[in-house]
């Protein structure tokens, strides 16, 4: 039955991709039929996304909405960023309470100190190791293709991506906290999952009958921040489409044409990188694919449309215990992964 609503629908969206194209391209189409066919085609996938009930499903169908929005009536799109934001910041007040909840609940829990330097080794190689991989399909990818070359963007983007350089001692230093709430304020990811990896040891350290309610009170706290997270998650919707709606509205299609084959370069780099690194690691290590793609979709959609990993976070770590990862690995592996990868 999806089946049936899907392909009508695909069908749609495909002529009115065909119809924009021939509009560039001189083809006399009148602007407002373009308008009409291109929001049948959207409004053609609502019984597909009322009859799957997926969360995916809406969030891309929102994706393709704001676009449209964005493109038609940009004084509007412009306007929805208020939404974006309000779904970013209920985002954000889940982090760190719930990196704080699984890590200290994941190793006091067990209190198997052992295992948690073992983990700890094991992750920082992997991060450096594929980290390194990734930085070099980069740079061939960008030096074969000469991406970007040429490309002039607005000065104001220019002086926003000026960032200050740190010495190793300070970039060391910068991973420790001074002040816990400062770093929760400040969303410092890799400060909290310090300042918790350390809790967590200390009160694994601390008698059985001592240490007890402080578990029961992080094992609750965990499961009521994944409660919060899928609540939040029933507005992902309508904040990605509200993102994507401003971007589109604020720098308009122009921009991303003139940036297209710096995107066909990125996201040529990135199957690389799934096909020639990560998928031989998830091979070799047993993961199971199907399982895994599964879980992975919706955060992948929530970042791509919000252009925000830290969006993601707290849905992809609720996939991944889905999944069958326990939650010692997924609160520090996960947290510890995004921290390596921001730049």
């Amino acid at each position: 039955m999806t089946k049936r609503l899907l392909l009508p629908a695909l069908g749609a969206l495909g002529l009115s991709a065909v119809l924009s194209v021939l509009h560039h391209y001189g083809v006399p189409i009148p602007a407002r039929a373009l308008v009409v066919v291109r929001w049948i085609a959207i409004l053609s996938l609502f019984p597909y996304g009322i009859r799957r009930r997926s969360l995916t499903a809406w969030i891309f169908i929102a994706m393709l909405a704001g676009a449209a929005i964005g493109h038609d009536w940009p004084a509007v799109a412009v306007n929805l960023r208020v939404i974006a934001l309000i779904f970013l910041r209920l985002i954000r007040t889940i982090v760190a309470p719930l990196l704080f909840a699984t890590l200290v609940s994941g190793i006091a829990g067990h209190a198997d100190l052992k295992k948690v330097g073992r983990m700890g080794v094991k992750a920082i190689v992997y991060f450096e190791v594929v980290t390194t991989l990734a930085l070099v399909i980069g740079l061939v990818a960008i030096n074969l293709s000469k991406a970007g070359v040429g490309a002039q963007l607005p000065t104001s983007s220019g002086e926003a991506l000026q960032t200050q350089k740190l010495t190793a001692g300070e970039t060391i230093l910068h991973i420790f906290p001074d002040n816990f709430a400062k770093s929760v304020a400040e969303g410092q990811i890799l400060q909290i999952v310090v300042f918790s990896i350390l809790f967590g040891i200390a009160l694994a350290l601390v008698r059985e009958d001592r240490r007890r309610p402080l578990v029961i009170f992080t094992d609750s706290l965990a499961e009521t921040m994944f409660k919060f997270t899928n609540l939040v998650m029933l507005f992902a919707p309508f904040g990605v489409g509200a993102a994507i709606a401003y971007t589109v509205g604020n720098t308009g299609m122009g921009i991303l044409l003139n940036l297209g084959k710096l995107l066909v370069t990125l996201y040529v780099a990135l199957l690389v990188f799934v096909g020639g690194v990560l998928l031989p690691i998830a091979l070799a290590t047993g993961v199971p694919l199907k399982k895994f793609i599964t879980a992975v979709a919706e955060p992948f959609t929530i970042a791509f449309g919000t252009s925000s990993s830290e969006a993601a976070l707290p849905r992809a770590m609720e996939a991944m215990e889905g999944i069958g990862v326990p939650r010692e690995v997924v609160a520090f592996v996960m947290p510890t992964g995004y921290s390596f990868n921001l730049d």
